[in-house]
């Protein structure tokens, strides 16, 4: 469990890196050379997908809650975003809603 958590994260960090650098360059006048560290971090998101222990929507659905806690990480840590108890509510429910579907009741 613990290994498929971070590998959660990890998938998590990719995807906001890779989409977050073709906006710095887009947005706030970047350097074009973000790109390359942005395509690459788009790469491994990929790959990364790939370790997943099924390709299946329960895997990508429980994915789903840990981007949502990882991206309000992000906008704390890189953004300097103060979060909001709202924020605090949505992450919790995103993750009750992962560990529902992750729980594979049947």
């Amino acid at each position: 469990m613990l290994i498929t958590t971070l590998l959660f994260i990890a998938t998590a960090l990719a995807e906001i890196i890779g989409c977050y650098l073709p906006w710095l360059w887009l947005r706030q006048q970047g350097s074009p050379w973000l790109l390359i560290p942005a395509a690459a971090s788009l790469a491994l998101f990929a790959w990364l997908l790939t370790l997943h222990p099924a390709a299946s929507g329960r895997i990508y659905a429980a994915y789903g809650g840990v981007y949502v806690v990882c991206a309000l990480g992000w906008l704390w840590a890189v953004d300097g975003e103060p979060l909001q108890p709202t924020d605090w509510i949505g992450a919790g429910l995103a993750l009750a809603g992962m560990g529902v579907i992750a729980s594979g009741w049947r």
